[in-house]
């Protein structure tokens, strides 16, 4: 077994989220392929294509688009190729904020950075707000590692959203330690340890989909290996 297969993204115990906001972020490759904080691997640039259906989703209804996590700002930019009237973006490290900020000069539509922990950012955005809302934001403990998104469907994506409004996530760090150890199939995956979690905050079934987006993850990479990521569409009736 490789070292990379060996490798674990949390020892049991691990709680980065004290130290996350302040850590360094780390960004490598030519053009930014890499970005890691307190040593785990936050985004790669080979996600690009599964980041783009994500921001395609979210903003598939215009209006105003909620983004939680800003990483290498992928989905980011291909939101603004879409015709919205606001992009709200969450972010809680003052490095990746800072990027956020700059890169936030450059684009067409109007772009508002919010700086903190999305526990304390979304409890302060009203009801009925977004149109979309795109969830991708790093797991910061190994207690949370597999359910952070649950946490903020269940708290803010339903009541957050608009009737009409989308909701796309992904838990990559997640979803890839899934289909290495549990699972072999994507849709098997979501709809056993996903799906649940949209039933019970009050989506219906008949108004979630899904779809495969074909990928090839470097062999080095430390959090996913499977060559499909499943990117969910989930609408508030």
């Amino acid at each position: 077994m490789s070292s990379v297969e060996e490798a674990t993204i949390f020892t049991d115990g691990e709680n980065c989220k004290p130290a996350w906001s302040e850590a360094m972020a780390c960004f490598s490759g030519s053009g930014n392929t890499h970005l890691e904080i307190m040593g785990k691997p936050v985004m790669e640039r080979w996600e690009t294509d599964f980041m783009h259906k994500l921001a395609d989703i979210a903003s598939s209804k215009g209006g105003k688009v909620l983004e939680i996590g800003f990483g290498l700002a992928i989905a980011a930019t291909r939101v603004e190729e879409h015709s919205v009237d606001e992009h709200v973006i969450i972010e809680c490290n003052d490095g990746v904020f800072k990027n956020l900020e700059e890169w936030a000069k450059g684009q067409p539509n109007k772009i508002t950075p919010l700086k903190g922990m999305w526990e304390d950012v979304a409890p302060t955005l009203p009801d009925g707000t977004f149109d979309g809302i795109l969830y991708d934001t790093y797991p910061l403990s190994e207690e949370t590692w597999h359910t952070h998104q649950f946490m903020f469907i269940k708290q803010h994506a339903f009541r957050l959203l608009k009737p009409g409004g989308v909701l796309t996530f992904c838990n990559l760090t997640s979803w890839g330690e899934l289909l290495k150890t549990k699972y072999t199939n994507d849709e098997k995956m979501f709809e056993e340890t996903q799906l649940p979690h949209l039933l019970e905050v009050g989506f219906k079934k008949d108004n979630i989909s899904t779809e495969l987006v074909p990928m090839q993850p470097p062999p080095e990479c430390r959090y996913y290996a499977h060559k499909f990521m499943i990117a969910p569409t989930v609408i508030k009736a």
